[in-house]
């Protein structure tokens, strides 16, 4: 079980939700603004992950012999975050963005719609946008996985998704208790937390997607010898 939770904290690395918490600090209101966004997010993880592991359990995904998942899944999930990790440490990413930036030359940058929305939003807009930046990665997926291998009865997986659903949002969820206890002091520590991961996130994401994806491999080459 502790794999399901090692899979939902690297899902945590979310750039996105790190900046619409950012941006949503900044606005008037903003306990109701990322209430709404939370909202959402935990609405669309628990509905869509349930739905998965529902799959996974029931289609053959699952091993009902061994209770594990099929070596497979393991190797495809494997590959995809190796993958992910080796394009964070080669610079291929960074690359790719100063491509664009070159490319786009003095022209301003424009803003995704998702944060405009954000700008002039309610509470239930960013429920909705919550809703839609909320659909399963591929260290979610990995999580789910994990859960379907249980072989857990229905309260189980809820309570299982909704604790992943807590360590998955901490970006969200700590600024929120944060603000309440503290609105002065939390949107400077936003602002140092946020330097500090455009300084050392790359590093800290590539060894968070290797160790997971090396965890997946292993255990997938382990289900083949056993």
């Amino acid at each position: 079980m502790g794999k399901v939770f090692l899979f939902a904290l690297t899902a945590a690395l979310n750039p996105t939700l790190l900046t619409a918490t950012t941006v949503m600090l900044l606005l008037p209101n903003p306990k109701k603004l990322m209430l709404g966004y939370l909202a959402g997010a935990f609405t669309t993880g628990m509905v869509v992950g349930f739905a998965i592991v529902e799959w996974m359990s029931n289609s053959g995904v699952v091993s009902d012999t061994k209770n594990t998942v099929a070596p497979g899944i393991d190797f495809a999930f494997g590959a995809i975050l190796l993958l992910a990790a080796y394009a964070v440490h080669s610079g291929y990413i960074a690359r790719r963005k100063a491509r664009r930036e070159e490319k786009r030359g003095d022209k301003p940058k424009k803003t995704p719609r998702w944060q405009e929305a954000l700008s002039g939003g309610t509470a239930r807009t960013t429920f909705v946008i919550g809703l839609l930046l909320s659909f399963p990665g591929a260290s979610y997926l990995a999580s789910l996985s994990e859960i379907a291998r249980q072989n857990l009865g229905v309260t189980e997986i809820v309570l299982t998704l909704l604790a992943v659903q807590v360590v998955m949002l901490v970006l969200l969820e700590a600024p929120l208790i944060s603000f309440a206890v503290a609105p002065e002091w939390t949107p400077l520590a936003i602002g140092r937390f946020k330097d500090w991961m455009a300084r050392n996130g790359a590093q800290a994401i590539f060894w968070a997607l290797t160790i997971a994806g090396l965890l997946l491999i292993l255990r997938g080459i382990i289900t083949i010898v056993a």
